[in-house]
């Protein structure tokens, strides 16, 4: 049991950095919002290490992204990166990367749930959290959200889907072996 924990506080670490750097890339679409490839790296770190990793790579890496880069940070987002780590991780099982491979049916499931924990998160935790810290208007919050969403979504679509078929070809399938 202590090796895991310190496996997963190392994954978290590694994952917090690599938000951290990939985050710096910034590629504008509307307003503060920008298409933001580290939610691909994190999609593959929760599917690997599991929700708890995923909520703590994604809201440390956010939050130190955000003081870093802006000097404050917006916890509505934060708090919803970390979010995208916990619903893509929690429903690891059904698109297990590590038995070797993975089937049309497992990559669709895992499109599914990140589209709609991103939708969760982008669309409804950052409206209600901005409204709260920034009393910004609903109809620019809701839009920079689904704004945030979809391009999340296309990013983990593609960049997650290809990191997470790539990552499984690297594990030995389960009965591969033969003993001559």
């Amino acid at each position: 049991m202590k090796n895991n924990s310190t496996k997963n506080v190392v994954a978290i670490g590694i994952g917090a950095a690599l938000f951290i750097l990939i985050g710096m890339i910034n590629i504008p679409i509307f307003g503060n919002t920008s298409i933001q490839l580290q939610y691909a790296v994190q999609a593959l770190f929760s599917v690997i290490f599991g929700p708890v990793v995923g909520f703590f790579m994604g809201f440390i890496g956010h939050a130190l992204k955000d003081a870093i880069q802006y000097g404050g940070v917006a916890w509505a987002w934060v708090l919803a990166s970390g979010l995208v780590g916990l619903g893509i991780g929690a429903f690891r099982r059904f698109y297990d990367a590590t038995k070797g491979s993975l089937s049309a049916k497992e990559l669709v499931f895992f499109n599914f749930v990140q589209i709609v924990t991103l939708f969760v998160a982008h669309g409804l935790v950052c409206p209600m959290g901005d409204r709260i810290q920034y009393a910004q208007e609903w109809s620019y919050l809701f839009t920079q959200g689904v704004v945030a969403a979809t391009s999340n979504a296309i990013t983990i679509g593609v960049a997650g889907t290809i990191l997470l078929v790539v990552y499984a070809r690297t594990r030995t399938q389960s009965g591969s072996l033969t003993k001559n």
